[in-house]
Order: C-alpha cells, then sequence, then structure tokens
C-alpha cells in the first residue's frame, strides 16, 4: 500500500467533493467563489498528493475515475461530521470563529489598527485573518467575510459598499522643499516608484491635472503597495498611495501630500459574505462594525480611471 508523505490539505478535500458532485470544475467555481483555473489547479495538486487519476477531463465534461467514485463516497461524510463536531465543540466552549480574507495593505493600515476595539466588545469570536491574495475580488470557501476589491459589485453575494480607492502623489518630508520648487517638474526630476499592478497610474494622474504624460529621470517599479509607500518613505522618489489607507503615514509625517489632486480608481472596496450566512451573529457583528469604521457615508461618485490596486 501506497503511503502518503504528507496527507492533502482539506480544503483541497471540500473543493474536491464539490468538483464531484457537479463534474465541472466551472460549476463548483461558481458555488465556492474561485475560478475554474484555481478549482483545477487545486484537483490536480491534490491527485498529485495520492498518485492517482480522480477525473477525466473531457472537452466540455468532467467524470470521475473510479478513485474519484470511492474517494468521494468515503471523504464526503467525513467532512460532514468534521464540521458538525467543530460546530458542536465551538458551541460548547461558547466561542465562535471567524474567517476573514482581506487585501494585505487594507489590513495593515486600516483593519488591524482598529481592531482591538472589536475584540474588546466580543471576546467570544476568535479571529483568522489571511491576507496572502495581494488583490481578492472573488469570495472563497475558505472565508466567512471578505472585504474585496473590485470594479463591479461582486454577485451572488451580500455585499456592501464600504469606499472607492483614490490615489494621492507623496513624497518623503526630506523631498518636501524640492518638490515644492520643481512644481510640475518633478515628474521629470525626480524617479517615480510605480506600483506594477497599476502601471498607467502617473499618466492618468498627469491627464488628470492637466499636464503632459511623465518622462521621469527613471522609473522604480514594485509589485505591493506596502513597498510603493515605504520606498516614498525612504526617499526613493515619489509615488501614488491610497488616500485613506494611507492617513497614518500622513499623521505622522512619514509621507507628505505634494499636489491637491487625487486620482479616482475605478476600484471600490466591498464587505462580503454569503446569503446563508446573514443570520450567525458572528458575522453579523463583524458586519455592523466594518459598516461603523469603514463606510464612507459622502462618497460621491467621480471620475473613475486606472485598474488594480491592492
Amino acid at each position: 500500500m501506497m503511503r502518503l508523505s504528507r496527507p492533502p490539505p482539506i480544503r483541497n478535500l471540500r473543493v474536491f467533493c464539490v468538483a464531484a458532485r457537479h463534474r465541472s470544475f466551472k460549476l463548483a467555481a461558481e458555488e465556492l467563489y474561485l475560478t475554474p483555473s484555481a478549482v483545477s489547479h487545486q484537483m490536480k495538486e491534490l491527485e498529485d498528493a495520492l498518485g492517482v487519476r480522480l477525473f477525466v477531463r473531457k472537452p466540455r465534461s468532467l467524470e470521475l475515475t473510479a478513485a474519484g467514485v470511492t474517494l468521494l463516497e468515503e471523504i464526503e461524510p467525513l467532512l460532514s461530521a468534521l464540521d458538525r463536531t467543530l460546530a458542536q465543540v465551538a458551541r460548547r466552549s461558547g466561542r465562535r470563529t471567524l474567517r476573514i480574507l482581506l487585501p494585505p495593505f487594507f489590513a495593515s493600515e486600516l483593519f488591524i489598527p482598529r481592531l482591538t476595539g472589536f475584540c474588546a466588545e466580543h471576546r467570544e469570536i476568535d479571529i483568522q485573518i489571511d491576507t496572502r491574495d495581494p488583490r481578492p475580488s472573488l469570495h472563497p470557501a475558505t472565508a466567512d467575510v471578505s472585504i474585496l476589491l473590485a470594479d463591479t459589485e461582486p454577485q451572488g453575494v451580500r455585499a456592501s459598499r464600504l469606499f472607492t480607492l483614490f490615489l494621492t502623489a507623496v513624497c518623503a518630508p526630506q523631498h518636501a522643499a524640492a518638490v515644492a520648487r520643481l512644481g510640475s517638474a518633478v515628474l521629470r526630476e525626480m524617479p517615480l516608484i510605480v506600483h506594477r499592478p497599476r502601471p498607467y497610474a502617473w499618466a492618468s494622474w498627469a491627464e488628470q491635472v492637466g499636464l503632459e504624460a511623465p518622462e521621469p529621470k527613471n522609473v522604480i517599479e514594485l509589485d505591493t503597495m506596502y513597498a510603493v509607500a515605504r520606498a516614498a518613505e525612504r526617499g526613493v522618489g515619489v509615488a501614488l498611495v491610497p488616500s485613506l489607507l494611507c492617513e497614518a503615514w500622513f499623521r505622522s509625517g512619514s509621507l507628505i501630500r505634494i499636489f491637491a489632486t487625487e486620482l479616482a480608481t475605478a476600484d471600490t472596496y466591498f464587505l462580503v459574505s454569503r446569503q446563508k450566512d446573514a443570520g450567525k451573529p458572528e458575522i453579523r457583528a463583524l458586519t455592523e462594525w466594518v459598516l461603523s469604521q469603514f463606510r464612507d457615508p459622502t462618497a460621491a461618485p467621480r471620475r473613475s480611471v486606472g485598474t488594480a490596486c491592492g
């Protein structure tokens, strides 16, 4: 008998059960709020871990192999029993666990600094935060609540709009005098820090303020918004950073706003959960808290440009 060097992750087994029931990665993805490619990737991981094929992949359909049929029959009842046991243990102890998916920069700059207030009010709720996706736009099966960044309201879920993402131009304090002296020429004389998921943000910003597209001295391209803000703080160059998410940096003087104009992006933060979970006390409590902390009641429609940001 073959022995596994390491058991496959339970999340892969859960996804397998859904895909096997539907005989479709696409339908499984819709139920789980994943992409079909993510479902396919997880199934490949599971097959590699087990050393057997679970699906016969045809151009327009899926079929279970004999091993796939056996695994579904054996695993699905076990996962259901596991879920019931975990729920019973949680109820007996009076504790509840919330799994939350967040964009990493939103988590570090807004959510976590204010989390002590929620924890103090809800001591019976434990929090698990996932920030692996730099720009989550789908609510996964592994999360109870998500804050997504999307250009349209998520469908098939309970979604509440929080605020639109605006970008503002910043520099380090030591460059403030030089920026004031250079004015718009700063876009030629100083390095421009660029967030890789939004390569045209500076061109859009220049167009909005009536300037020609920047021809910078050099470009520093970084793949996370935290790295962008940190580079600007250290004096590497000028950067476009999220206005609301960087309020603490502005208050501390770590970053200085260098122009009044903000760039309105096409992206909005949404608080998302599943319809069937609406009555759960822990989800209701977190929803009320997030809306009280992060929803912008005064937000008005403004010109939107750009694509992704995290």
